[in-house]
C-alpha cells in the first residue's frame, strides 16, 4: 500500500500499485489580478457642494485622528457623486489602493449585501485566490484588515444599510480611510465624522441644470431656470431627470418648458419621462424601511398644510402620545424623510412631501384622513386661544372652547405665547385655507384668536386682509358675535395702517353690534379704539368723549385692564392738548393699575407717555429714564410696536441732549421696525426726526430727502398733524439753505394746520421759526411780534426748551437793532434755561449770542471767553454752527 497527495495537500491509500511508488503534483495556479484602483469614473457633471467636498479632501490631511466619514441624506440628495468625486481627488493620497463598493440598501430588485460577500469581493481584488477564503465573516473580516496592515488605501462604502453591514468592512489601519454614503443617520457607527447632505443651492443647481440641459440661458431664461430648480426642491436628482428631459427637447424655450412643469398637477410624474419612475421608486425604497406605525405618520405629515410641524402637532395629527411620536419622528429624521429645522421641528423636502400625499391618497380612506386633519386644526386652533388670552391688550369675552389635543404645549407666560405665536405664525395662516368640512367657522375663530399678535407684530396689511375675510365670513355664516370681534379687530388693524376714516367706520359698526348684542364689554372696547382714532385725526374734543365713556362702562363692569388703557388714552390727549401736568396724573394711574395687574405691556405702554411728556417740560434726565425702562420691558416681551415706538421717541431726546450719533442709530432702528410692521405714519415720524439730525449736523441735502419724504407719507395717509410736523421741520431745511420765501410759505402752512388742530405747542414752533425767517429778510418788526408770541405759548405751555430757543433768537434780534445788552440778556437767559435742561446745542447758542453782544459793547476778553466755550461744545456734539463759530473765534 502506498500513500499518493491529494490536490489539498491531504494523503490517500491506494492498492495494485506495486512496482514504483509515485509523486502526482497539481500544476501551481495562475496568479490571480490584483485590483486596487476600483473607483467608478469621476462625475462629469459635479457642481457645488465645495464645503463638503472640502470637508471629505480634509479628512486625508497629516495628522488625522477620524479615519471613517459617513455621508448621509435624502434620496437623490447627491451622496453617491460627492464621495465618487472626492474619491477622485484623494487618489494620490493613497498610493496603495482605491476601492468602492455599493452595498445595494436601496437597489430596485436586489438585497442588501452581505458582508462575508463584499469581503470576498474585496480580497480577491486583493489577489487572494478564492479557495484560500476563510469561510466565516469574522475569519475573513480579519484577513481583510491583515491585509491592508502598514497600507495607505481608500474604501468607499455606498448606498449602506446599517452599522451591521459596515462594521466588518472598517479597516483598522489608521493609515486607511473609509467614506461611507446612506440614506439613514449612522447612528451606532462609532468613532465615525457624520456629514449629512442639503439640497444644492440655487446657484450651484441652475449652474447643474443648464450644465445637464445644455443650454446658456440668457435674459428672462435665466430666471425661468431659478424656478425650475425651485420646484424640483434643489434636488440633484429631480435636476438631472428634469435637464435631460428638455435636453431632448430642443425646440423647446426654457420658459415655457418651465411654465408646463410649473402647472403640472402630478409633480413627481413629471420626473419620469423615461418610465422608470426613478424619483417616485427612490423614495418607495425608504419608505419600506419603516415600520407601519412610521409609514402611518409619513403619509399624515404629508397632510400638514404648512411648511414645518413640532412633536405636539405631529401627536395630534397622528392620534399617538408624545413619546410614540417623538419615536416615530425621530425615525423619518434618520431615514431622511424629514430633515430637523430646529429642535424638535421637522419639515419633509417638498419632493417627499408629494410623494406622502400621493401615497396617503391611495393608501388611506378619505374618512380617516378627515378625522385627521381635523385634529390638528383643533391641536392650532386651541393653543393659538391660549396663547392669545395670555397676549391679550384688549379684554375680551373667551371665543367657544376648542376639543383639548392629546398634548399641547405649556404656555404658562407672555414670553411662552409669544414665542409659540411667532414659530407657528406660517402654520397658522396655512390652516386658514385647510380644507375642512367647517372650515368657515375654524377660520373665523383662528383668525380672532390671533388677533392680539398681528397687532403687536404684523406686518398690518396682512392682518387687515385676514380681519376682513374674517368679518365676511361672519356675515354670511350670521354669526353676529364673530362679526362684531372681526370688525373691531379689522378697524384697529385699519388704525395701525393710519387708515383713519376706514377705522373709524368700522368701529362704529362693531359698537353698534355689541350694543345690539348687549355685549358691553365690546362697546367699551370699540368706545377706547374710536377715542383713539379720534385723537389720531386731531379731533381732541370727541376723542375725549369717547374714552371717557369707555373708561365708565370698564368701570361698570369692573374690569381693570380696560381702565388702565383708557386712562392712558386720555392721557395721551392730554399730551396732545399740551396738559402735561392732567397727561402726567392719569399716565401714572394707569401705571399703578397696570403694575396692580401685572401687565409689563401696560406698563411700558405707561412708562412710554410718561417719558414723551418728561422731554416735553425739558426734563431729559428723567424723560430718558422713563423710556429707557419701557424700551427694555418691550424688548423683554418681544412687543416690536413698542420697541419702535420707544425707539422713536429716545432718539428724539438724545438729539436734545447733544447724541446725534445715537439718536440717528436708534430713529433708524425704530424705521426699521416700523417698516416690517407696515405703518407709514411710524416711518414718516422717524423719517421727519432722522431729517432733523441730518439738519443738525449740517447735511441739509439729506435732511431735506428725509423731511419730503415723510410729508409725502403723511399726506398719504391724511395725518393733518405730521404734514404740519414735516412742513414746520421743512421750512427750517429751507431757511438753513437760503431759501427764505419758501421756508416762509412753509412755515405759515404748518402754523394754518397747528392753529386748525389746536396744537399749541405746534403753533409756537412755526411762529418761532417765522420769527427767525422775518429776522433774516429784515422784517425785524414782524419778527419782534412773532417771537414774542411764540415765547408767551412756550411760557404758558410749561416749555423750557421752547423758551431757550425763543429767546436765543429775540437776543440775535436785539443786537442786530443795536440792542446790544439787552440781547445780552436774552441770551443769558437762554442759557441759564438751556443748562437747567442739560440742552447742550442751545446753550452753545447763547454762548455765541451773548460773546457777539459782547464785542459789539467792546468786551473783546469775555467774548473770547464765552466763544470758546460754544465753540468746545459744538464741536464735541457735532453740530453745524461749529466751524461758522470757530471762524469767528480765530478772528477776535
Amino acid at each position: 500500500m502506498q500513500q499518493n497527495l491529494r490536490q489539498d495537500g491531504g494523503t490517500s491509500l491506494t492498492a495494485g500499485r506495486d512496482v514504483h511508488q509515485s509523486t502526482v503534483v497539481e500544476a501551481p495556479a495562475p496568479d490571480r489580478p490584483v485590483v486596487t484602483h476600483g473607483l467608478p469614473p469621476d462625475i462629469v457633471s459635479f457642481t457645488g457642494r465645495e464645503y463638503e467636498l472640502e470637508q471629505l479632501l480634509a479628512a486625508a490631511a497629516p495628522g488625522r485622528v477620524v479615519n471613517i466619514y459617513t455621508v448621509d441624506g435624502m434620496p437623490g440628495i447627491g451622496k453617491t457623486a460627492l464621495v465618487t468625486h472626492a474619491a477622485h481627488r484623494l487618489t494620490e493620497r493613497f498610493p496603495d489602493g482605491q476601492f468602492f463598493h455599493n452595498l445595494h440598501a436601496h437597489t430596485p430588485g436586489q438585497t442588501p449585501a452581505d458582508p462575508v460577500d463584499v469581503l470576498a469581493v474585496l480580497l480577491t481584488e486583493l489577489g487572494i485566490d478564492p479557495r484560500n477564503l476563510p469561510a466565516t465573516l469574522e475569519g475573513r473580516s480579519a484577513l481583510w484588515r491583515d491585509r491592508l496592515t502598514d497600507k495607505r488605501a481608500l474604501l468607499v462604502l455606498d448606498d449602506a444599510a446599517g452599522h451591521a453591514q459596515i462594521a466588518p468592512l472598517l479597516p483598522s489601519n489608521p493609515g486607511c480611510l473609509t467614506l461611507v454614503t446612506s440614506r439613514a443617520r449612522l447612528i451606532a457607527l462609532d468613532g465615525a465624522h457624520p456629514l449629512s447632505l442639503d439640497p444644492l443651492e440655487p446657484g450651484a443647481a441652475a449652474d447643474l441644470f443648464t450644465r445637464l440641459a445644455h443650454r446658456t440661458p440668457i435674459g428672462g431664461e435665466k430666471d425661468a431656470v431659478d424656478e425650475a430648480v425651485r420646484l424640483c426642491g434643489y434636488l440633484p436628482l429631480a435636476i438631472t431627470l428634469l435637464a435631460g428631459r428638455l435636453c431632448h427637447r430642443r425646440k423647446w424655450p426654457i420658459a415655457e418648458f418651465t411654465v408646463e412643469f410649473a402647472a403640472a398637477q402630478d409633480r413627481l410624474g413629471e420626473f419620469d419621462g423615461s418610465g422608470d419612475r426613478a424619483i417616485y421608486t427612490a423614495f418607495t425604497l425608504s419608505y419600506q424601511d419603516l415600520t407601519s406605525g412610521q409609514q402611518l405618520l409619513f403619509r399624515r405629515i404629508g397632510m400638514h398644510p404648512g411648511p414645518d410641524i413640532d412633536t405636539y402637532a405631529a401627536a395630534a395629527l397622528n392620534n399617538t402620545s408624545l413619546p410614540e411620536t417623538r419615536h416615530s419622528l425621530e425615525a423619518l429624521f434618520t431615514h431622511h424623510l424629514l430633515e430637523e429645522t430646529a429642535p424638535n421641528r421637522y419639515q419633509p423636502h417638498d419632493l417627499l412631501r408629494a410623494y406622502a400625499r400621493t401615497l396617503t391618497a391611495d393608501t388611506d380612506p378619505a374618512d380617516d384622513r378627515a378625522q385627521a386633519l381635523a385634529r390638528l386644526l383643533d391641536y392650532y386652533l386651541h393653543t393659538a386661544q391660549t396663547a392669545d388670552r395670555r397676549l391679550r391688550i384688549t379684554p375680551r369675552h373667551d371665543p367657544p372652547p376648542t376639543p383639548a389635543p392629546v398634548a399641547s404645549p405649556p404656555l404658562a407666560t407672555w414670553a411662552d405665547a409669544l414665542r409659540w405665536m411667532r414659530i407657528e405664525r406660517a402654520n397658522l395662516f396655512a390652516c386658514l385655507d385647510a380644507p375642512a368640512p367647517d372650515r368657515a367657522t375654524r377660520s373665523i375663530h383662528l383668525t380672532e384668536a390671533m388677533a392680539s399678535f398681528l397687532r403687536r407684530e404684523g406686518p398690518w396689511p396682512q392682518a387687515a386682509t385676514l380681519h376682513q375675510h374674517a368679518a365676511g365670513t361672519a356675515y354670511h355664516q350670521r354669526d353676529r358675535q364673530s362679526l362684531a370681534n372681526a370688525l373691531h379687530d379689522l378697524g384697529v388693524t385699519r388704525r395701525l395702517t393710519d387708515d383713519y376714516k376706514e377705522a373709524y367706520a368700522v368701529l362704529q359698526r362693531a359698537r353698534d353690534l355689541y350694543q345690539d348684542l348687549g355685549d358691553r364689554l365690546g362697546q367699551a372696547n370699540a368706545l377706547n379704539e374710536l377715542g383713539v382714532v379720534r385723537y389720531l385725526t386731531d379731533d381732541y374734543v370727541e376723542a375725549s368723549a369717547y374714552l371717557r365713556r369707555g373708561r365708565d362702562l370698564y368701570q361698570d363692569l369692573g374690569d381693570r385692564l380696560g381702565q388702565a388703557n383708557a386712562l392712558n388714552e386720555l392721557g395721551a390727549v392730554c399730551r396732545l392738548t399740551c396738559d402735561y401736568v392732567q397727561a402726567s396724573d392719569l399716565q401714572q394711574r394707569a401705571r399703578d393699575l397696570y403694575q396692580d395687574l401685572g401687565d409689563r405691556l401696560g406698563q411700558a405702554n405707561a412708562l412710554n407717555e410718561l417719558g414723551v411728556v418728561r422731554y416735553l417740560m425739558g426734563t431729559y434726565t428723567q424723560a430718558s429714564d422713563l423710556l429707557q425702562q419701557a424700551r427694555n420691558l418691550y424688548w423683554d416681551i418681544g412687543d416690536r410696536l413698542g420697541q419702535a415706538c420707544t425707539l422713536n421717541r429716545l432718539g428724539v431726546v438724545r438729539y436734545l441732549m447733544g447724541d446725534y450719533a445715537e439718536a440717528s442709530d436708534l430713529l433708524q432702528q425704530a424705521q426699521d421696525l416700523y417698516q416690517g410692521l407696515g405703518s407709514p405714519l411710524g416711518q414718516a415720524n422717524t423719517l421727519n426726526r432722522l431729517g432733523v439730525v441730518r439738519y443738525l449736523t449740517g447735511d441739509y441735502e439729506g435732511a431735506s430727502a428725509l423731511v419730503e419724504q415723510a410729508l409725502c407719507l403723511c399726506r398719504e395717509v391724511g395725518s393733518r398733524l405730521g404734514q404740519a410736523s414735516t412742513l414746520n421741520e421743512l421750512g427750517v431745511v429751507r431757511r438753513l439753505t437760503g431759501d427764505y420765501e419758501e421756508a416762509s410759505d412753509l412755515l405759515e402752512q404748518a402754523r394754518g394746520l397747528y392753529r386748525s388742530l389746536g396744537d399749541r405747542l405746534g403753533q409756537a414752533n412755526a411762529l418761532h421759526r417765522l420769527g427767525v425767517v422775518r429776522r433774516l429778510t429784515g422784517h425785524h418788526v414782524e419778527a419782534s411780534d412773532l417771537l414774542q408770541r411764540a415765547r408767551t405759548l412756550y411760557q404758558d405751555l410749561g416749555s423750557p426748551l421752547g423758551e431757550a430757543e425763543v429767546m436765543n433768537s429775540l437776543g440775535t434780534l436785539l443786537a442786530e437793532c443795536g440792542k446790544a445788552r439787552e440781547g445780552r440778556a436774552r441770551h443769558q437767559r437762554a442759557l441759564q434755561l438751556a443748562r437747567g435742561i442739560h440742552n447742550p446745542l442751545e446753550e452753545a447758542r447763547a454762548l455765541e449770542g451773548s460773546a457777539r453782544c459782547l464785542v459789539r459793547t467792546g468786551d473783546r476778553a469775555a467774548a473770547v471767553r464765552e466763544l470758546r466755550q460754544a465753540v468746545d461744545i459744538y464741536r464735541r456734539i457735532g453740530a453745524a454752527g461749529t466751524s461758522s463759530a470757530a471762524e469767528y473765534l480765530a478772528r477776535l
